[in-house]
């Protein structure tokens, strides 16, 4: 019984970090194709489509991303009160995220500033992503991992 209790809080973790990386993924494409792209020209997004198949699957990604993340992070921070778990698990899942990004700018022989931009905002996905997720153990819709 136990362990079938554990399992649900991991799939509730990793719906709450599906859904706000998701969330996150979403804001953030629409600010770099509405804002960041206007008023920045080095930031050029003029190819992206903002509903087109590439987005959509890039959403789905994210999505399961964030269903990765709250699951694992569920497990890292336990009922520990260490801040360097907390950070490790959001940069270890944005950077490997980010980098990738970075590495496939690079490939293309693009201008690298998009990608590095890319790149942030994954680390700021997992971020928000964490808030979210000690939000909800803070006010005990999920129950950390004992």
């Amino acid at each position: 019984m136990e362990l079938m209790t554990e399992r649900l809080e991991s799939l509730k973790a990793g719906v709450i970090g599906s859904i706000s990386l998701g969330l996150a993924f979403l804001s953030t494409s629409l600010i770099n194709v509405l804002w960041l792209d206007k008023y920045f020209s080095l930031v050029s997004y003029n190819q992206i489509d903002i509903v087109n198949l590439q987005v959509l699957l890039s959403g789905v990604i994210a999505g399961f991303s964030g269903f990765l993340f709250g699951v694992t992070y569920r497990y890292i921070i336990r009922v520990d009160t260490n801040p360097h778990l907390k950070t490790g698990g959001i940069w270890a899942f944005g950077l490997v995220r980010g980098l990738t990004q970075i590495e496939v700018g690079w490939h293309l022989n693009n201008p690298i500033l998009p990608f590095l931009i890319l790149a942030g905002e994954s680390i700021l996905w997992f971020a928000l992503a964490a808030f979210v997720l000690d939000t909800a153990i803070l006010r005990k819709w999920l129950k950390p991992f004992s």
